[in-house]
């Protein structure tokens, strides 16, 4: 069903239909862990967002998807 979405999607942004390439282009966006230990001995985790490259960004954009500039912080 998320296939059939994103295929969708694609074929309204005027990207064709082959949801694969933009998929695997969209892939490269990564999510990374920071982990913060403080003194209490609590530690936060901080998640951060890679930023897209100028091609990611412009295939995001057709989407009318965004990334969100930064994620709850949680504590572990």
């Amino acid at each position: 069903m998320l296939w059939k979405t994103l295929a969708q999607l694609c074929q309204r942004a005027g990207l064709g239909n082959e949801p694969r390439k933009v998929f695997q282009e969209l892939a490269e966006v990564t999510l990374v862990d920071v982990l913060l230990p403080t003194r209490t001995g609590v530690t936060i985790r901080k998640r951060c967002i890679s930023r897209p490259t100028e091609h990611q960004a412009i295939l995001l954009q057709r989407l009318g998807l965004e990334l969100p500039s930064s994620l709850e912080m949680a504590r572990v």
